[in-house]
C-alpha cells in the first residue's frame, strides 16, 4: 500500500436480509455457492450443520440467525463466506457478497450500545452514501461453547 492508503482496511461487504454488514478481508479464505449440509445434533438454531471443504469438516453458521435476525432458508442463490473466527475455519450462510470497501479508521463508528452483551461481535458502524454498514468481529462471532460442540461432534 502507497503512505495514503496506510491506515486503510480492506472489507468485503456482505448482504444478509435487507442489511449490509462488512467482514476484515484477512478473515476470509473463500467464497463459495451453497452446498447441503449435515446437521449437527444438539447445536444452536443458528449452525446449519457442517460441510467437507476439500477434506476439512467446518460447520456452517445461518449469519441472519446468529445476528438476531429472521433465520434464512439456503436455496440455491445463497452464499457461504468461508472465514477464520477465533483461529477455525466457519462458513457464514449469506444472501450476497456485493463489494470489496475500502474505509480508514476515522470512517469506522462505534455501534451504538443497546446494553446487550449479545452484540459483542459488532466493532463499529460505517456510513456510506446510500447506507450504513455494520462491520463485524468474526472472532467474538460464535460463541465458545458452540465451537466445542461443532468440535466435539466432527
Amino acid at each position: 500500500m502507497g503512505a495514503d492508503t496506510a491506515g486503510a482496511r480492506e472489507l468485503i461487504s456482505i448482504r444478509v436480509g435487507e442489511q449490509m454488514f462488512a467482514l476484515d478481508i484477512m478473515k476470509v479464505r473463500e467464497i463459495r455457492g451453497w452446498t447441503a449440509s449435515t446437521p449437527l445434533p444438539h447445536a444452536p438454531s443458528y449452525v446449519l450443520g457442517m460441510i467437507n471443504l476439500r477434506g476439512t469438516v467446518l460447520p456452517v453458521l445461518d449469519l441472519s440467525g446468529r445476528l438476531g435476525l429472521p433465520p434464512r432458508t439456503p436455496d440455491a442463490s445463497s452464499v457461504v463466506v468461508v472465514a477464520e473466527l477465533a483461529g477455525r475455519p466457519v462458513g457464514l450462510l449469506v444472501d450476497a457478497v456485493c463489494d470489496i470497501i475500502t474505509v480508514d479508521a476515522a470512517q469506522i463508528q462505534a455501534a451504538p450500545d443497546l446494553g446487550s452483551g449479545d452484540a459483542d461481535f459488532v466493532r463499529g458502524v460505517i456510513t456510506l452514501e446510500t447506507e450504513i454498514v455494520t462491520l463485524l468481529d468474526l472472532d467474538t462471532a460464535l460463541p465458545e461453547t458452540a465451537l466445542a460442540e461443532t468440535d466435539a461432534a466432527a
